[in-house]
């Protein structure tokens, strides 16, 4: 006869794991011998080897008892349900693994290629780390409502980084985001570009929304403004111009006097 510990090492499991057969009703509990230490024979190694080959092959112990009390024809089917069961667990195991990986890939993450490549130009031409990630979390939102137009808008937005004013421009946020405090030069000078920007693309018939309807426009003002509070006072400097807000840009029909802002 064999005690508790002897019987989880034939088993191969831990006696931790048999006092919970116990308790869940898999493996009947024997009665203790006269020195009050339960002792097991070899039938209970048995079940106990079937119960732990069972549960590592992912059946759940609550069906474990019901298979072990079937017949072939019973036991037949309760593994072809099992098999499927981990069939689809493995696939969403596997498309998990494909998510984490993609974590490793930094912007590739939540966007398509062509905006990775413009978030890789915008580094070339010397945006700074927090600019580049402002405009990645800006062109998530965008992408998480319309992920075909992101992709249509790409090339339009990567041939306005061959405008040297929209470099400059980069350039000059990027110098406002890694400054703390102050930055009201370089405040107008980017209001300044933007407005020119936009009174040339006015001027040619050019949309100036990129098409976005709905509330993603002010979304996307609220993130710039949650990112940098600076981003109050551009706007407001840009309403001095004539232009109301940067997301989505129309024209102020009298624009106020720059001294009363």
């Amino acid at each position: 006869m064999l005690t508790i510990g002897q019987l989880a090492a034939y088993a191969g499991v831990t006696t931790r794991a048999v006092r919970h057969y116990h308790q869940v009703g898999l493996l009947p509990e024997p009665e203790r011998d006269a020195s009050g230490y339960r002792r097991y024979g070899a039938k209970a190694v048995v079940s106990l080897i079937r119960i732990r080959t069972l549960a590592n092959a992912g059946v759940p112990l609550s069906q474990i008892a019901r298979m072990l009390e079937a017949d072939a024809s019973i036991f037949a089917e309760s593994v072809r349900r099992i098999d499927s069961h981990l069939r689809d667990e493995i696939a969403r195991l596997e498309t998990s693994r494909q998510q984490i990986a993609r974590l490793t890939a930094g912007d590739s993450l939540a966007l398509a290629p062509q905006v990775v490549a413009y978030l890789d130009r915008l580094r070339e031409i010397g945006a700074s780390t927090r600019m580049v990630e402002a405009e990645r979390d800006g062109w998530i939102l965008v992408a998480a409502r319309w992920p075909d137009l992101v992709v249509e808008w790409m090339p339009s937005k990567l041939a306005q980084l061959d405008d040297p004013r929209v470099v400059r421009l980069y350039r000059v946020l990027s110098e406002i985001f890694e400054s703390d405090t102050g930055g009201d030069a370089l405040l107008e000078e980017a209001a300044d570009i933007m407005a020119a920007l936009a009174e040339e693309a006015y001027a040619s018939g050019d949309v100036l929304d990129d098409g976005m309807q709905g509330d993603l426009p002010d979304l996307l003002d609220a993130f710039a403004v949650e990112t940098d509070q600076r981003a109050e006072r551009l706007r407001a400097l840009m309403r001095q111009r004539g232009w109301s807000g940067w997301t989505r840009m129309e024209r102020l029909a009298e624009p106020p006097d720059r001294r009363d802002t």
